[in-house]
């Protein structure tokens, strides 16, 4: 059975049990603080379960998109070197809230496998709670008995809290489960071991495929469980690894869900792979094998996040899915031998494969292969200056083990993997001290640890129920009452209150705009609010401290000032988005944004650089429509398919419902729930500040409306008035500027020829200072000159004489620079290493420095220890 047949069986099997079928939702997290990414079925349901919002079906099915590789679920190490790990995966689930519970979820899911699927019953086992005296939760009888109706007693195992206990977090919504094991052995291994025995116990073809959790408890802060008010079901079942029971395999990996892609890597590479029926392969191919495991996997997390919106970067979701993708390039770049970029090249057969159920995929096509090719180049170029640097490392040490906080730095600062390192220093000879490269990592990861480190109390509940209403459309004041509260400790941000109001004028923060400021005003006290963000459906507004009467009426004001400069930038950038589509072309889309108080920032997908010419366009279109006074038009709550026809654009990444907001002004139409102008002359004036390139095929621009345009005129103004008085305000400003230009080149020029007459005149005279000292020719000297010129003539001096050794100092700008030269005879014959003279004599200057045996030079900051540092050069000649 093919896996597009298997999905599909899977979501009309539910569907005739009266689920609703929904999308996947995005594997990126733009709106819940508490993701990066989707890392489970459940994540999308989160508001349904905690209570905070209504779903639109009691009971629903979907196949979701999954990443783990962060966080308390983080599998990526163990990706490629078994056969059943992943870092994205497929999650198949259906989900009751409140509707049915164990009887329905267990007998529907037993009847899927066994009648639909027609995996046989005697390689199943099932997995139910045993009870946890300590929390007070006991056996789960209600779920053993309905399993012993369908199954052998002998096949239901008794799992503990580690296994058969599910929890969202370390607060929240939690509950026993039942797993389903399937046992994919051969009949003589089955005869030989039981597959009871090997169950939860990381057998590669003893696996879990089907996880039935029953969510019943709240966690609380302190630990304790209470009783949900209702119910519910939630199940997640692995696709990939039902998949892999299906087609008769014991690897996920030798299914169809991964083999068009090997297919492709073996092509690329002109190696093989082995499926994991073949027994007894070399430690060679058995690291090819991992190899093409880790890229094939890792190339589905980076091209769907891609797609969905995260591009690689250096902080937050985008350091992790940069770090999968430059994990693939260096098992590439090692282990096949691929030294160009080759995996943008797998984009294709995915989006072949995949492109019927996840759209994005294939619509996003071009960006993902682009982002993803000059991702690899610039990894490949990084690896070659790694291996540079590594060079640079082996020739400092002394003995053959390297520092292990070398390893580290590389590591930490380049992105040079610790394994690469060892592999290469192997091939050297050398070894690190794997001890002390831990050791910094483990402070990297207490750092880490300690600078995210939060802690959240439980919501103290004042008016009980669902009460949350968003006014700030219409209104940025209002009488208001507190709901709930609660007290989040971090080691970023300190103590801070979480503030819900009954119903709120403060925007939270969502599709790149900023949450609202502003204040709580009672008749005894003023609260000020000082952001405000959604979390779970909860508006969620952040103080410093809580209301002495937590029960007092408020009166919530919004800092109208910050609401009225963000509204303009981010109507600006609606009619910018229209711009550049106009003036670029329809391929341009959105694919970040933030919108403040003080300026825009959008990024878009284009293929080259937008020419000057073009910005002037952009920002003439915008102003056009600014002047036009385009009155805002909103549909505040229709049908998503009403918006599309109308002609509002759907913003990939993004997660509608069925109704959905619309903003229009003239001919820009986008789905929007941020904060508007009425009408666009209120903006005043557009104008672009910066362009530039953010990854392959993604640009950014960053612009600036109302009274920051204002400030910016005033300032170029500002600064012109300088330049003219200046110049002692000449009638023609720009002509004056032109002949400063061509005076200062002309002066450069003359005293570039002084310089080198000067270093040709300090060089003759220097060659006669020689000394030999052990057949050395031996030169240590300070001298007045530049940086630049005293290394220039270090090397001059170095060539012209046979077993030359030449140390010079000079002082530029009230700090120190050091150079030395050795001739390579001297380098190869005595092991001088003028690295090491620069590293050491540096200390002198409060300075370091470094280079080749033959050339270094350093800097420092202590001008007088010049003269020491030349005393001190003898003694390398010893």
């Amino acid at each position: 059975m093919k896996s597009q047949d298997i999905r599909k069986q899977f979501l009309q099997f539910f569907e005739s049990k009266e689920h609703l079928i929904v999308p996947s939702a995005p594997i990126v997290l733009k709106d819940d603080p508490t993701l990066m990414f989707n890392n489970s079925g459940m994540a999308q349901f989160k508001e349904y379960f905690l209570g905070n919002a209504t779903p639109k079906s009691n009971r629903i099915a979907d196949t979701q998109k999954c990443l783990r590789v962060s966080g308390k679920h983080n599998d990526l190490e163990d990706v490629g070197f078994d056969t059943y790990h992943h870092t994205m995966f497929e999650m198949l689930g259906n989900w009751s809230f409140g509707d049915y519970f164990k009887k329905d979820a267990i007998n529907w899911a037993w009847q899927l496998l066994t009648e639909v699927y027609k995996i046989p019953k005697e390689n199943l086992y099932v997995s139910v709670f045993e009870g946890n005296a300590e929390e007070n939760v006991p056996f789960d009888q209600e779920a053993w008995d309905i399993w012993k109706e369908l199954i052998d007693e002998d096949r239901i195992i008794l799992g503990n809290k580690k296994d058969n206990f599910w929890e969202m977090g370390d607060q929240g919504p939690c509950g026993p489960c039942s797993e389903i094991h399937v046992d994919l052995r051969t009949e003589t291994e089955k005869s030989q071991v039981s597959g009871k025995s090997l169950v939860n116990n990381d057998h590669p073809q003893v696996v879990e495929i089907w996880n039935n959790v029953f969510m019943e408890f709240n966690r609380k802060a302190d630990g304790s469980l209470e009783k949900l008010p209702a119910q519910h079901v939630d199940t997640g079942m692995g696709f990939e690894r039902l998949c892999m029971a299906l087609q008769g395999k014991t690897s996920n990996y030798d299914t169809d869900v991964f083999t068009p892609l090997i297919e492709k890597v073996e092509q690329i590479s002109g190696l093989k792979y082995t499926s994991n029926e073949v027994t007894n392969i070399s430690e060679e191919q058995n690291k090819t094998n991992i190899a093409i495991r880790v890229i094939v996997d890792h190339v589905r997390a980076v091209a769907f996040a891609i797609a969905d919106g995260q591009l690689p970067s250096n902080t937050g979701a985008g350091y992790v899915i940069r770090r999968i993708l430059r994990r693939a390039i260096r098992y590439g770049f090692t282990f096949l031998k691929t030294k160009e970029p080759f995996i943008h090249q797998l984009v294709e057969v995915l989006a072949n494969q995949m492109g019927e159920f996840f759209p994005e995929i294939k619509s996003q096509q071009q960006l993902v292969t682009n982002v993803i090719r000059e991702e690899e180049a610039s990894f490949l170029r990084t690896l070659e200056q790694g291996l540079q640097l590594l060079d640079k490392v082996v020739a400092e040490t002394s003995g053959k083990e390297v520092s292990g906080e070398k390893v580290f730095e590389l590591y930490d600062t380049f992105g040079f993997p610790k394994d690469l390192t060892a592999l290469i220093l192997k091939e050297k000879g050398y070894s690190f001290n794997e001890t002390e490269f831990e050791t910094e990592l483990q402070k990297q990861k207490a750092r880490s640890r300690a600078a995210s480190e939060v802690s959240t109390e439980d919501w103290k509940v004042l008016i009980p129920g669902n009460v949350e209403t968003f006014v700030g459309y219409d209104q940025t004041e209002n009488n208001v009452k507190i709901t709930r509260i609660r007290k989040v400790d971090s080691k970023k941000e300190g103590v801070l209150y979480q503030i819900v109001l009954d119903n709120t004028p403060f925007y939270p923060e969502g599709g790149g705009q900023v949450g609202d400021k502003g204040t709580l005003v009672s008749a005894n006290e003023t609260i000020e609010i000082i952001d405000t963000k959604k979390e779970n459906n909860l508006i969620l507004h952040f103080a410093k401290q809580l209301p002495e009467n937590v029960e007092a009426g408020f009166v919530a004001k919004v800092n109208t000032d910050l609401r009225t400069s963000t509204s303009k930038n981010h109507s600006g950038t609606h009619l910018m988005h229209l711009a550049l589509r106009n003036i670029l072309g329809t391929h341009v889309e959105q694919k970040g944004s933030l919108v403040n108080p003080n300026y825009l920032r959008f990024d878009f997908s284009h293929f080259s650089k937008v020419s000057d010419e073009e910005l002037r366009q952009v920002e003439a279109s915008v102003n056009q429509q600014i002047e036009a006074q385009l009155q805002l038009v909103e549909y505040r709550n229709i049908p998503i398919k009403e918006a599309l026809d109308k002609g509002a654009m759907a913003l990939f990444g993004e997660k509608y419902g069925d109704n959905v907001r619309m903003i229009e002004f003239g001919e820009s139409k986008e789905l929007c729930g941020g904060i508007h102008v009425k009408n666009t002359a209120d903006i005043w004036h557009f104008k672009i500040v910066s362009e530039g390139a953010v990854a392959a095929g993604i640009r950014r621009i960053e612009a600036i409306t109302g009274d920051a345009v204002k400030d910016f005129y005033k300032n170029q103004e500002d600064t012109l008035s300088e330049i003219k008085e200046a110049l002692k305000n000449p009638q023609d400003v720009l002509k004056s500027v032109v002949t400063l230009q061509e005076d200062n080149a002309k002066l450069k020029k003359q005293i570039e020829q002084l310089l080198k007459e000067k270093i040709n005149g300090l060089k003759n005279n220097l060659q006669t200072e020689f000394t030999e000292v052990n057949g050395i020719q031996f030169l240590a000297k300070q001298v007045d000159l530049s940086m630049s010129s005293t290394k220039d003539l270090t090397q001059a001096l170095g060539t012209a004489k046979e077993n030359a050794f030449v140390f010079l100092a000079s002082v530029e700008e009230g700090l120190p620079n050091i150079h030395c030269y050795i001739s390579k005879e001297l380098v190869a014959e005595k092991q001088l290493n003028a690295g090491n003279v620069i590293r050491e004599l540096g200390k002198l200057i409060d300075g370091n420095g470094g280079g080749q045996p033959f050339f270094a030079s350093g800097k420092g900051k202590n001008a007088s220890g010049i003269t020491e540092a030349i005393n001190k050069t003898n003694d390398f000649l010893k």
